[in-house]
């Protein structure tokens, strides 16, 4: 299974979410809001005493990660970027108004930023094959990487996680391997976090 192939299956999976469950944790995959705030704290924890900053957010979904940004002093800019063109959509009217947010569906128009994150991107593979899904899920890291001037975060669903609780049509990474990935491509200054409670690993690479 190719990447394009891969990409249209995420687009149309995320698409119906948006349109069963509307501009909500649940209309983005999240099982609550409690949990979606959760992982946001970790990801942004990258760029959390940084003032002035700029960030990417891929597979922003409908932008519910500004709200967040906006309680942090140093944001300067956003852009989100999404392969449902729903997502985009929701996103440019529930910001329309701000000159500082921006979305797009084209990843030529994303910007080299300060920093680039990835929350929940990784975690639902349906039906695709665990190495073609492993792949998509690299190169979309050399991606977070390239956009980025200081650094990047991402997070995935744990290898670690027990057994009996774990979906086939979920994609669980193992924390060490994407540990050493990460250093041996990108940075030695990398941080695995794996101590907040929910089944996943967050991975913070500060760029040399």
């Amino acid at each position: 299974m190719n990447q394009d192939e891969i990409r249209a299956r995420v687009r149309t999976y995320y698409t119906q979410k948006l349109e069963q469950y509307g501009q909500t944790p649940r209309g983005v995959d999240w099982n609550s809001e409690d949990a979606q705030q959760v992982r946001f704290t970790q990801v942004l924890s990258i760029c959390a005493d940084d003032p002035g900053f700029t960030l990417n957010d891929l597979g922003c979904g409908y932008g519910a990660l500004v709200d967040r940004l906006d309680l942090l002093p140093g944001f300067a800019s956003y852009v989100g970027y999404d392969i449902a063109t729903a997502m985009i959509d929701a996103g440019r009217t529930r910001y329309g108004g701000r000159s500082d947010v921006r979305f797009t569906e084209v990843l030529d128009d994303v910007p080299i930023s300060d920093y680039t994150v990835a929350s929940g991107i990784f975690s639902v593979k349906g039906d695709v094959p665990v190495d073609a899904w492993a792949r998509y899920v690299h190169d979309t890291i050399d991606l977070l990487a390239a956009l980025s001037r200081n650094g990047f975060a991402f997070n995935c669903l744990s290898g670690f996680s027990d057994p009996e609780r774990m979906r086939d049509d979920l994609y669980y990474a193992d924390p060490h391997a994407l540990f050493d990935r990460c250093r041996q491509r990108y940075s030695r200054n990398v941080a695995l976090l794996h101590d907040y409670g929910l089944y996943e690993v967050t991975i913070r690479v500060r760029l040399d």
